[in-house]
């Protein structure tokens, strides 16, 4: 058996009695270099120290033969390793000891719900993933400079007045709490940002609020090449995204439908594919100030190779060159959706030809906006849309 005890920054004195029990029957311990330090002399175990890269040790571990004993952070369970020995060995091997998790003890220093807190860990993902445009959440640091880090990509991104508590130490005699909001810290206005713990989550009140169930075109970059409002809305519908799912974005322009796939379900990501080096910059830009996770590739179909293979795949350019919705269709996973949309009498062509040969469901979509004609107000449509939809089966 893997016995996986959860330990704070108090160390030993914070403990229950079951997991202090645990640590000293131990005959091995296994743990980082800060968690090994917390257990007193007390406790006799030989200790282990986590290599880097930890992943070939934690698989290396045998819980078949006497128990084999883990120290890690709070909540072993809340994007600790506790996870990652389930996965590799069974829940039925592996007992989880928890203790009070950082998230629940910065819920308590703000006054938030932890029900309503979004928890986000930048220990391995990219900063930017931890933008959001309202809300508040706990994000889990991965050193000192996390804070610095954060502020300034929420200030680049229009959210410098976002309010930032990051809190150091948490349950230890160390324990201390620094304010400012994410504009003072990225122009280094703010006097207290220096020597920051490693031990740090950062609780974030998202401002201004800006949430919205659907994303206005104004809050993409773009060059025009973009699927409008209206047109999105009826997108997203045909491509039915579900939680976890991975969507290819072909001929993704600014983004914006994989932007909108990556905000409808928890774990939802993103592969697009765009030629135009600018506009592939555009869809990096969009993507962090949402807070997505987008792979940026060149050319469809060259790019695919190498891409994992999608749920869905939406196709909103490049209809006509030779191959691409054929090795869209060969790369979809089986029960997979793909929609396509066209503007022109070219593309119209190439899917009905794809309508012909996979089936599948036509739409034709009319949008008009309602303009000032004179005192008075007339209708000025937009370029329809014919809409291609199928199911791999």
């Amino acid at each position: 058996m893997i016995i996986i005890v959860g330990i704070g920054a108090d160390g030993m004195a914070g403990l229950a009695e079951r997991s202090r029990s645990e640590l000293h029957r131990a005959t091995v311990i296994h743990g980082s270099r800060r968690q090994l330090d917390l257990l007193d002399d007390t406790v006799t175990a030989a200790r282990h120290e986590w290599p880097s890269p930890m992943l070939p040790a934690v698989g290396g571990l045998s819980p078949d033969g006497a128990d084999v004993h883990v120290v890690a952070s709070g909540d072993p369970l809340l994007h600790g390793i506790g996870g990652t020995l389930i996965r590799l060995f069974g829940a039925d091997k592996v007992t989880v000891l928890p203790h009070v998790s950082a998230v629940t003890l910065a819920c308590a220093r703000m006054g938030w719900n932890v029900h309503d807190t979004e928890v986000i860990s930048l220990v391995t993902a990219a900063t930017s993933t931890a933008v959001r445009r309202g809300g508040q959440a706990i994000v889990l640091a991965s050193d000192g400079s996390t804070p610095k880090a954060l502020a300034v990509v929420l200030n680049a991104h229009g959210r410098g007045d976002s309010e930032l508590a990051v809190l150091e130490q948490l349950g230890g005699p160390a324990e201390c709490r620094r304010n400012g909001t994410a504009q003072d810290w990225a122009t280094n206005t703010h006097s207290d940002i220096s020597d920051i713990d490693d031990l740090n989550v950062i609780a974030v009140r998202y401002l201004p609020d800006e949430r919205t169930s659907s994303v206005p075109d104004s809050a993409f970059v773009s060059d025009g090449q973009m699927t409008k409002h209206a047109i999105r809305a009826v997108t997203l519908a045909a491509l039915a995204p579900r939680p976890g799912q991975r969507l290819w974005d072909v001929g993704s322009g600014s983004g914006s439908i994989a932007v909108e796939w990556c905000r409808s379900w928890r774990g939802c990501t993103a592969v697009a594919f765009e030629r135009d080096e600018r506009r592939r910059l555009n869809v990096g830009f969009n993507a962090a100030a949402f807070g997505v996770s987008i792979d940026v590739r060149g050319d469809a179909p060259e790019a695919f190779d190498g891409a994992p293979c999608p749920e869905a795949i939406f196709v909103g350019g490049g209809l006509t060159q030779p191959g691409v919705l054929e090795a869209c269709f060969e790369n979809l996973l089986t029960g997979g959706r793909v929609v396509a949309n066209a503007v022109t009498v070219e593309t119209e062509a190439a899917l009905a030809q794809a309508y012909s040969r996979f089936g599948g469901e036509l739409h034709r979509f009319c949008h008009y906006h309602g303009e000032p004609l004179g005192s008075f107000t007339g209708w000025r449509p937009q370029m329809p849309v014919t809409q291609w939809t199928a199911t791999k089966p």
